[in-house]
């Protein structure tokens, strides 16, 4: 990859990083007892809960098992003609007809959410499989990339950037995925950059059911009916750390900065409501939280990270938003609805937002498609390309 803006990068946190992380845990003071004892879940993730993931930090963690599998593809860092530095996975295939497919994450997560896919989506051990050069790259604000270089930075920035971060690749034509604010990006290359960008797959999808006749109750499905009642707890519920962001980020990001348990609260309550039950029982769903907070400490991103909040549009006005004509997906897309997602929906509603071809309901996982069921979204992305690309 014989390119001037694009380097080779290794992620190696340096030991004393590492230390001082481990000195800041043990010499943290969590509160003694529930602050409420009947609270429950009701004021947020439970006392035991935060208790048990942050004993698991300080005392059943190591680092660098999972900087060891960050590295199990090779990393680089592009500098974009804005100075603004981007870095990113690039796990290429071994075959000459693999598919250009660029993966995006949202917040809380990271490049390192698809860390469990971009082996297996390169390299299917079944040569009848489509294969992938697969392209992990980090937001702005996230991670190994820059901060966002301005203010009002949009999605839409960052699109543009993405697509000529594909280009410089070599990829002139190529597929994506991805799922929370990485959905916005996928959107706009789907309707805006339809020359490079020939197909897309969402694992999430805001989009609003189609006005039913005066019958509508029993024509809306049971399926459709839960998760409905999902979306609308969630917009009621849990939507606090959102206004934060979008409102304040400075005030949280300073304090956060160089609090490791703050930062394991914020991210890790959003991992603990927004993932599958049966996932968060599992050890590794407990060492991913604790690894993505770890990058965010490690990096200084916690409030750079926020800015997709402040500076996008808010939660309650997406389905909105992707119904807007100039926000239609024009190439064909694939959806793939996960029953645990924050804000799960259905065949008839998404269509609505554009030339969807694929559709598949999966009820395990929830909003961190790639990290919570690898074999899902691996499948999925796989039966799409091999309907769908054309080149």
């Amino acid at each position: 990859m014989a390119n001037a803006d694009i380097k080779p990068f290794t992620v190696d946190i340096p030991k004393e990083e590492v230390e001082r992380l481990k000195r800041k845990l043990k010499d943290t003071r969590l509160p003694p007892k529930p602050i409420v004892p009947d609270a429950g879940s009701r004021y947020g993730p439970t006392y035991e809960w935060g208790k048990r993931l942050y004993e698991a930090w300080k005392d059943d963690f190591d680092w660098y098992e999972h900087q060891k599998q960050i590295n199990t593809a090779p990393h680089f860092i592009y500098e974009h003609a804005t100075d603004l530095k981007i870095h990113f996975v690039h796990a290429r295939s071994e075959r000459e007809d693999a598919i250009p497919l660029i993966m995006c994450h949202g917040w809380p997560g990271s490049f390192y959410e698809f860390n469990r896919v971009w082996g297996p989506l390169s390299n299917p051990p079944d040569k009848s499989q489509p294969a992938f050069h697969v392209v992990v790259p980090s937001l702005p604000g996230y991670g190994f990339s820059d901060w966002p270089p301005r203010s009002a930075w949009t999605l839409q920035d960052t699109t543009e950037v993405f697509d000529t971060l594909m280009k410089k690749l070599g990829y002139s034509q190529y597929m994506f995925q991805g799922g929370d604010w990485a959905h916005w990006i996928g959107r706009e290359m789907g309707s805006h950059y339809t020359d490079s960008c020939k197909l897309v797959h969402f694992n999430f999808a805001p989009s609003p059911l189609p006005e039913l006749s005066r019958r509508g109750r029993k024509e809306v499905t049971d399926r459709e009916r839960e998760v409905q009642g999902r979306v609308d707890d969630w917009l009621e519920n849990h939507m606090g750390y959102a206004v934060q962001m979008r409102t304040r980020p400075h005030t949280i990001g300073f304090g956060f900065n160089d609090n490791p348990v703050a930062i394991m609260m914020w991210v890790g309550e959003k991992y603990n409501e927004a993932a599958g039950p049966e996932n968060q029982k599992k050890r590794y769903w407990d060492q991913h939280i604790l690894a993505t907070s770890s990058i965010y400490y490690f990096t200084d991103t916690i409030m750079p990270s926020m800015l997709c909040y402040y500076e996008n549009v808010r939660h309650e006005h997406f389905a909105d938003f992707a119904m807007e004509p100039n926000n239609r997906i024009t190439v064909p897309f694939g959806y793939t609805s996960f029953y645990w997602d924050t804000e799960p929906s259905s065949k008839r509603a998404v269509e609505r937002t554009g030339n969807l071809v694929f559709y598949k309901e999966r009820n395990d996982g929830g909003h961190y498609a790639a990290a919570e069921d690898p074999e899902g979204i691996t499948e999925d992305v796989r039966a799409l390309a091999a309907q769908e690309w054309k080149q």
